[in-house]
């Protein structure tokens, strides 16, 4: 590839490119001198679309990816970008080969078959509904019918990453830790509901909130709030009730979101395996 700090990447899928998008910025973020400029192409299900796809590549050349189900539709834009000598792949192809050679059948070529609204989607759509309605100690009454109730000082990350786990169907409550301020009744008295705490390093903690406080225009920016001291002192408060009541900790300090939720979910799954190992021997 000829070096740049800047290439064109082109997506197109015949559904919602969810998953294209995902790979495509999964392999640029590997080459950090280079920068991909993105162009997405959603929803392509005709020749007329395959069309102007073509031409906003040959305008801008590049990389393609692909994810188009219909033969016609895949032969005919790799006819394309061969004539526009710009390389491209199907990024499907592969697992699809496996599984086939693996179950010894065929692919049903259905476009967007993972959004099929079944007991999963709606299993999906109900956690979003219940975490949105329990974002920020919100509802505390019903913190027993959450699958993950987590729990920190203030920017920690737990409404986006309740929000993540929600969209994986994890009902997902999160509850704001404040030191000076009793622990509500409501998640100090949880009993088989799994808790995590989310920490962060002071100086993260400090820099994230001087950052809201800006962004807010609010007053206030020498209080405690952005006190590397008195930041120090919630982290450390945060770190005595969990251990207090046997909630894991995760340092989200270096951690995305996607991190921080993939941890929690291992933790998760280790939980509920004791819970059914107890109830099976009791």
């Amino acid at each position: 590839m000829k070096k740049s700090t800047e290439f064109h990447v082109h997506l197109v899928s015949d559904a919602t490119g969810e998953t294209l998008i995902n790979i495509g910025r999964a392999a640029a973020a590997q080459y950090d001198s280079a920068n991909a400029i993105e162009h997405i192409y959603t929803m392509v299900r005709s020749e007329a679309d395959i069309e102007r796809v073509a031409a906003d590549i040959g305008a801008a050349p590049g990389i393609v990816l692909y994810t188009l189900i219909e033969p016609e539709h895949a032969r005919m834009l790799e006819v394309k970008c061969q004539d526009l000598g710009v390389p491209f792949l199907s990024v499907l192809d592969p697992i699809l080969s496996l599984f086939q050679s693996y179950l010894g059948t065929q692919a049903q070529n259905r476009a967007g078959a993972q959004h099929t609204m079944d007991t999963d989607y709606f299993r999906r759509i109900d956690a979003l509904n219940y975490t949105m309605m329990h974002d920020d100690g919100q509802m505390p009454q019903d913190l027993n019918l959450a699958d993950i109730v987590i729990t920190g000082i203030s920017r920690t990350s737990k409404t986006p990453t309740s929000i993540y786990l929600a969209n994986r169907g994890f009902k997902t409550a999160n509850v704001p830790l404040v030191s000076d301020i009793a622990l509500p009744e409501e998640l100090a008295q949880l009993q088989s509901t799994f808790v995590v705490g989310l920490i962060a390093s002071p100086d993260r903690i400090v820099q994230i909130r001087q950052h809201r406080l800006l962004a807010i225009n609010a007053d206030g920016i020498n209080s405690a709030y952005i006190n590397k001291q008195s930041v120090a002192e919630e982290v450390a408060f945060t770190r005595r009730l969990c251990a207090k009541k046997g909630w894991p900790i995760i340092d989200v300090t270096r951690r995305s979101i996607e991190e921080t939720a993939a941890a929690i979910l291992t933790i998760y799954q280790e939980y509920r395996a004791r819970q059914e190992e107890q109830n099976e021997q009791s």
